[in-house]
């Protein structure tokens, strides 16, 4: 008996075995780009000098186009010091295997990508067609979306950072508007005697969190308005009885509306698309010279009336209100916006020289993974799919097959 045991030791020792891949081992030194933006008045930089300097002391190579820090304040000089190498011309930048952004991709970039490179930059997908994802998905290009990805306790990271940012800036704005520059010259906390000015909020998320808070430091009166229980029980227990909530009721929200000198839009988008909340027969009912900020422009807006604006023209008027309606607002602060944005980068593009590469990372992380929406000109997202009638790919299932 000891002999056939022996012998199915010693046969057992001589076959092939699976082992677990040491990530370590793995470790890539990664090559990345990062252009310069043109396009929707993008001021901020994805990673600063500091971050870069942590990466290339990794063992990153990373290229940076002229001046691409110069809206957020970072000189050509700096990215010099912390290793990166400062190219002229964006066909040089695109060379790089990883391409990174903090703007959409736009046509002229998307003619620039090498097949199979990595992109990881905003989707912005109200302003994307039908044609930039077919010439993606012909480049056979792996795209990960600031949007999706997911961090820890099922937060989004990017969103969040850029929420708060938006939220804290929106009160700012405000103020701004109802002065005598703009408006009538009222102050938002008011003086003993006269009573403070009254902020309406739209949406209980990491905006109108962010952007309670700063008005309620300021000394405003603030009502929030949800739909989601849960947020506004959450946001009512972190505030105390300072602010008033109440669930979206079209007649109560009327009424409230009417009495308000500030109203923020910061409803979060269903099916990439914003409810919209506020008809233009509120507005009309509005104070003259009140004030109202569409922070969810991006995905369309909160309010009947809202329209695009820019950072150059922010303002227009419509029945007596100002409207601010700047996509992007956390563009305005986009040196705090890119420290922002950078911090949360860093960590990952760390990850993935780990795993050998951003596409080895979408493997081995769920939160890249579902912040992943082009996976080898593949499109992995059931719902872009259907709003621009593209095949659809479920990218575990292309995993588990080795794609």
């Amino acid at each position: 008996m000891e002999s056939i045991i022996g012998k199915f030791k010693t046969d057992y020792s001589l076959y092939t075995k699976e082992v677990l891949a040491d990530i370590q081992n793995a470790k890539k030194s990664l090559y990345i780009g990062i252009p310069k933006e043109t396009d929707y008045q993008e001021k901020r930089v994805p990673l600063t000098p500091n971050s870069v300097a942590a990466l290339v002391n990794y063992g990153f190579r990373v290229v940076v186009e002229k001046d691409a820090g110069e809206n957020s304040n970072f000189s050509n000089e700096e990215y010099v010091q912390a290793g990166a190498d400062i190219v002229y011309t964006k066909e040089d930048v695109f060379k790089a295997e990883t391409i990174i952004k903090s703007g959409p991709i736009n046509p002229a970039e998307i003619r620039l990508l090498q097949t199979n490179q990595t992109i990881f930059s905003p989707i912005l997908l109200p302003n994307q067609t039908k044609s930039n994802f077919k010439s993606l998905m012909e480049k056979r290009v792996t795209a990960i979306a600031f949007e999706y990805v997911k961090g820890d306790y099922n937060t989004y990271p990017f969103m969040r950072s850029m929420s708060e940012i938006a939220g804290n800036y929106a009160i700012i704005v405000a103020a701004k508007y109802l002065s005598n520059d703009y408006g009538k010259g009222i102050l938002l906390g008011g003086i003993a005697g006269q009573p403070p000015a009254k902020v309406l909020i739209l949406g209980a998320g990491t905006v109108g969190e962010a952007a309670a808070k700063s008005a309620l430091a300021l000394g405003a009166s603030v009502q929030v308005f949800d739909d989601n229980i849960f947020r506004l029980s959450r946001l009512q227990k972190d505030l105390g009885n300072k602010i008033y909530t109440s669930v979206i009721d079209p007649i109560n929200l009327a009424k409230n509306i009417a009495r308000s000198h500030v109203v923020i839009g910061a409803l979060k988008p269903k099916n990439g698309k914003t409810p919209c909340v506020v008809t233009e027969d509120m507005v009309r009912s509005m104070k003259k010279d009140s004030v109202i900020i569409d922070v969810s422009i991006d995905n369309g807006g909160c309010f009947e009336t809202s329209q695009v604006t820019n950072h150059d023209e922010p303002i227009f008027t419509k029945h007596g209100v100002i409207h601010y309606c700047v996509p992007n607002i956390a563009s305005n602060v986009s040196r705090t916006a890119s420290y922002a944005l950078s911090n949360i980068l860093s960590p990952i593009l760390k990850n993935a020289a780990n795993a050998g590469s951003l596409e080895n990372l979408i493997k081995i992380d769920n939160g890249i993974l579902h912040g992943t929406y082009l996976y080898k000109g593949a499109l992995t997202k059931d719902f872009i799919a259907k709003k621009f009638d593209l095949k659809f790919t479920d990218l575990e299932l292309l995993l588990s097959a080795d794609f």
